[in-house]
């Protein structure tokens, strides 16, 4: 054991490791120093876990959150950094400081990216493309995201699961990655006739872009 921590007993004959007085103490993410590290906090000897053990709740929650997952749609994207250069000012139509002076520079990040597939999937697959843009204005973080289609799948988006769940690639096997050709995309399709107009646009040459420079945005 640690020079750091001396041993003792709780009433149940658990150990404690306390910090001694010249040791490092270990804290909460707050700050607050850390009893006992190995035991939470029970009603009676053999009672039930407290909700109010706020350290076994911090404790779990990081490990809970130690690998972040992908994200479910547009996992596989590409960044660009630049900025934002007015040219005409809008100060009679808007009280936004980012659109006030001429030749003013706000730097900005762009996000590209398709959307069924996973982060390892193909970036030449048929698919809708993502195109985000944070604009790191004087008032604070600004957020354009959309698609480079201007309609969309679904009306309600009360659906969005539901298509999102028949895009994805089959669940017994991960596959075809980044692209719908399956049964479960068509058979969403069949049965939301919303949906036909933006498969025509999937079926044109928008969702195979030659390159980022030539994606609609």
């Amino acid at each position: 054991m640690s020079d750091s921590f001396q041993e003792n007993q709780g009433k149940g004959g658990e150990t404690h490791q306390v910090a001694q007085e010249d040791g490092a103490v270990l804290t909460t993410s707050q700050g607050v120093p850390v009893a006992d590290d190995q035991n939470s906090l029970k009603q009676g000897a053999r009672g039930p876990t407290l909700l109010e053990d706020f350290h076994f709740r911090e404790k779990i929650f990081h490990f809970d959150h130690e690998r972040i997952p992908e994200r479910v749609v547009h996992a596989r994207g590409y960044g660009a950094h630049g900025y934002f250069e007015l040219t005409e000012s809008l100060a009679d139509i808007t009280r936004a400081d980012i659109f006030q002076r001429v030749g003013e520079k706000t730097e900005a990040f762009a996000r590209f990216s398709t959307v069924a597939g996973s982060k390892g999937s193909s970036d030449v697959a048929r698919d809708v493309r993502g195109f985000a843009v944070k604009l790191y204005t004087k008032e604070g973080n600004w957020d354009l995201v959309g698609n480079n289609i201007p309609v969309f799948f679904i009306q309600d988006a009360i659906k969005f699961p539901d298509l999102i769940h028949a895009a994805k690639p089959e669940p017994d096997r991960g596959f075809p990655q980044a692209q719908t050709a399956h049964d479960n995309f068509w058979d969403f399709i069949s049965l939301s006739p919303e949906s036909m107009h933006m498969v025509m646009w999937i079926m044109s040459d928008r969702t195979i872009p030659r390159s980022f420079r030539m994606m609609e945005g």
